[in-house]
C-alpha cells in the first residue's frame, strides 16, 4: 500500500499527489512553511492525512529550537501557520490540539524533552490512524453484499490517510474477505481526485475500476449498476450533517431517489461535537483558476465569475449509515454518536436489521428481491 507521508531524520517526506497518476514523486520538507504549502496546494490532502501532516508540521516548527522559551514561540508560530491552511477538515485542528497538550505536559522540562514528546505524539497520531482505518474497513465491509458494485467520490483511501483509507478501506477489507468488489469512480471535478488518485489507487490494489464523469452518477444508479455509495468526510456535525468534497451532496440526493444505500466512512476524529449541524461548518473556497483552466489551457472565457467551494454539506437524513472505528451507526444518529463518545456498545448491521424485523439484507436491500432500498430515516 502506498505511503503518502513519513518522518525521516528531522524531515517530513511527502508523496506529491499533484503529480499522480503519471509520476510518483516524493518531496522533503525541512521547514513548516514547506509542509503548510503542501497542505494548501493539495500535495497532501484527505482529512486524516492533513491531521497527520499538521502533527509532523508542529515537530518541524520546533525542531531547531535550542531553548525552551524559543520552542514555545516556534510552536505557536507553526500551529498558527498550519491552522491557516484549510478551514474545513476538522482533523487538522484536532491534531494541533493534541500536539499542544503533549507539549504542555512537559512544560519546564527543557526543549529536548518537549521535542521528544512532540515527535512521539505525532508518530502516535500517525500509527493510530492506521489502526482506525483497518477498523473502519472491518466494520464497513459487512455492509456490502457478496457481489458489490460501489460508487465512490474524491479519494478516501490510503492516499488520504495513515492506513488503508476510510471509504476505500471498506472495499479493501471486503475484497480480503472474498467478496467480489468493483468500483465506479467519479472523476471529481474540478481537480479530478477521483480520476487521478482513486482510480490509480484502486488499480494498484487489484480492484476493478470504471471511471465516470460526475454527471453520469445518476444514470449509472438508475440502471441498477450501483449497490452502494461509500464516501469519506472532512467534518461531521453532532446531528450527522457532514462536509465532504464538492459533489457529495448531489450523490446523496441521487442515491436517495434511486434507493441506493449511502454510507459515510470516517474516524471519530472527524466528528465535531462542538457544532450542532452542518450550517456551522466553514466551507473553504479555492482559486477560480481550478475551474477555468485545465488540460494545459484556459477552458472558460476571461472575466467569467467563478464559484469554487471545495466542499458541500450533506444533510444527515440522506445518510443510510456512518462507519467509524467504533462501529456502524444507523438512525437515529445522535443517539448512536453519544454511545461512540462514551464508549458504550454499538449496534452491528445484523443487530440493526433484526430490530427492523429482519426486513433488510446486506447493503440495505429490503426483502429477497426488493432491490437496493435505502434504510435511512
Amino acid at each position: 500500500m502506498v505511503e503518502p507521508i513519513r518522518w525521516e531524520d528531522g524531515k517530513v517526506i511527502i508523496l506529491d499527489q499533484t503529480e499522480l497518476p503519471t509520476d510518483v514523486v516524493y518531496r522533503k520538507c525541512e521547514e513548516v512553511e514547506c509542509l503548510a504549502e503542501a497542505i494548501s496546494s493539495l500535495r497532501i490532502r484527505g482529512a486524516p492525512l492533513i491531521g497527520i501532516a499538521a502533527a509532523y508540521g508542529v515537530v518541524l516548527g520546533v525542531w531547531n529550537a535550542e531553548d525552551e522559551g524559543k520552542l514555545w514561540d516556534e510552536l505557536e508560530r507553526a500551529s498558527e501557520r498550519i491552522r491557516s491552511t484549510r478551514p474545513t477538515a476538522v482533523n487538522l485542528f484536532w491534531a494541533l490540539e493534541r500536539m499542544k497538550r503533549a507539549a504542555e505536559e512537559h512544560r519546564g522540562e527543557g526543549a529536548e524533552a518537549i521535542k521528544d514528546a512532540l515527535l512521539k505524539e505525532a508518530r502516535g497520531i500517525h500509527e493510530e490512524d492506521g489502526r482506525r482505518c483497518r477498523a473502519i474497513g472491518e466494520n464497513g465491509a459487512e455492509l456490502l453484499p457478496e457481489e458489490a458494485s460501489v460508487l465512490t467520490h474524491c479519494n478516501a483511501g490510503a492516499l488520504a490517510t495513515g492506513g488503508i483509507g476510510t471509504a476505500l478501506a471498506v472495499l479493501y477489507v471486503a475484497k480480503e474477505r472474498g467478496k467480489r468488489v468493483r468500483a465506479f469512480v467519479d472523476e471529481t471535478r474540478p481537480l479530478l481526485q477521483g480520476a487521478r488518485l482513486t482510480a490509480w489507487e484502486l488499480r494498484q490494489a487489484g480492484i476493478d475500476v470504471t471511471l465516470i464523469c460526475d454527471d453520469m452518477a445518476g444514470w449509472v444508479m438508475g440502471r441498477g449498476w450501483v449497490d452502494a455509495v461509500v464516501v469519506g468526510a472532512d467534518r461531521i456535525a453532532s446531528n450527522g450533517d457532514f462536509a465532504n468534497k464538492i459533489g457529495t451532496y448531489s450523490l446523496a440526493v441521487l442515491a436517495k431517489h434511486h434507493g441506493v444505500p449511502f454510507y459515510v466512512a470516517a474516524p471519530l476524529s472527524t466528528w465535531d461535537f462542538s457544532i450542532s449541524d452542518g450550517t456551522e461548518i466553514p466551507i473553504e473556497e479555492r482559486r477560480p483558476e481550478e475551474v477555468t483552466e485545465g488540460f494545459g489551457r484556459r477552458t472558460a472565457p476571461e472575466g467569467v465569475d467563478v464559484y469554487n467551494p471545495a466542499f458541500d454539506v450533506t444533510p444527515a437524513e440522506l445518510v443510510t449509515a456512518f462507519v467509524s472505528e467504533k462501529g456502524v451507526a444507523f438512525p437515529p444518529f445522535e443517539e448512536e454518536f453519544r454511545k461512540w463518545r462514551s464508549g458504550g456498545a454499538v449496534r452491528t448491521f445484523s443487530q440493526w436489521s433484526a430490530q427492523q424485523g429482519g426486513r433488510y439484507g446486506h447493503s440495505g436491500e429490503e426483502g429477497a428481491d426488493g432491490g437496493a432500498a435505502g434504510i435511512s430515516g
